[in-house]
């Protein structure tokens, strides 16, 4: 791999939690009322993604659909079967419950995005059913179609669930 390959991929992952972190800025300084702030971290955010977006396509990672599933699939379950199962078991032993909280949620859901992708890569080229998708804005725990009743990995209440569309 070559040099510019490798800083392309290192690039991406670092405008891409540039994203994420800005993001979460961006709720905290609404949540203080702080709404130009707020306005000044979203629009960075975005320019952030627009730049990940650009290295991730230059380093030649946007493959055709079929190869993108089998690559989301990949990345599911290695965080399923490798990467929160020891994380969580660090996280309960050291007595941390937030940290040992937000790992479990998330190895919950990325069980069930392996699941949809799977199903995803097998209709893929055939009629698949049109649907929205439902994510608890608490765990991230995802649903095809409406959701009521509470989240079943964090017991959030369907009704805040957010379409995604």
């Amino acid at each position: 791999m070559s040099k510019t390959i490798d800083n392309l991929k290192a690039a991406f992952a670092g405008e891409s939690q540039a994203n994420r972190k800005y993001l979460a800025f961006a709720r905290k300084a609404d949540e203080e009322g702080h709404k130009q702030v707020a306005r000044l971290f979203r629009a960075a955010a975005h320019a952030e993604t627009v730049h990940a977006l650009n290295h991730f396509k230059a380093a030649g990672e946007i493959k055709s659909t079929a190869e993108n599933l089998q690559e989301a699939v990949a990345g599911e379950n290695y965080e399923v079967a490798s990467m929160y199962p020891p994380m969580l078991e660090e996280a309960e032993a050291s007595g941390e419950k937030a940290a040992a909280r937000t790992f479990r949620w998330a190895w919950e859901v990325e069980k069930i995005h392996e699941a949809l992708y799977r199903k995803a890569a097998e209709l893929l080229g055939k009629e698949m059913p049109e649907t929205d998708y439902y994510v608890c804005p608490v765990c991230g725990y995802t649903h095809e179609g409406p959701f009521d009743g509470r989240c079943p990995v964090c017991n959030a209440l369907g009704e805040k669930f957010e379409r995604i569309v």
